[in-house]
């Protein structure tokens, strides 16, 4: 079993910054594939970002240049670094841990409790 901690969210204006963490038990991030994914309001759950073991990377398109995903397996962490927001990056984002590689599809088996974020325009 893998436990994952999110955090970072908060409320932001239209082009402003935020970096969501995920804290993943043992060694889950060098270990297992990490992903993010988000969930508006009437919404369903989409992906945003999702990296390999060995650091490959796979981005939403609405991603657009703006969001950066990065881990620091010494920590057992993944980060999302998210620039240039948008009302509509609005939602509760998830952090995801998987044996096997979904890149963005939600069918991860571990999920974070999933930390808010809020871009106001």
């Amino acid at each position: 079993s893998v436990q994952l901690e999110d955090s970072g969210g908060g409320s932001v204006q239209a082009g402003g910054s935020l970096r969501l963490s995920c804290a993943a038990s043992g060694n889950a991030a060098s270990s297992y594939y990490m992903a993010w994914f988000r969930q508006a309001p009437g919404k369903e759950r989409e992906g945003v970002a999702s990296i390999d073991r060995d650091g490959s990377i796979t981005y939403a398109e609405f991603v657009e240049g703006r969001f950066t995903i990065s881990k620091d397996n010494a920590k057992s962490t993944v980060y999302l670094q998210m620039n240039s927001l948008k009302p509509e990056d609005t939602g509760m984002y998830y952090c995801a841990a998987d044996p096997g590689k979904w890149w963005l599809l939600p069918l991860y088996n571990y999920w974070g409790q999933g930390t808010q974020v809020t871009v106001s325009s």
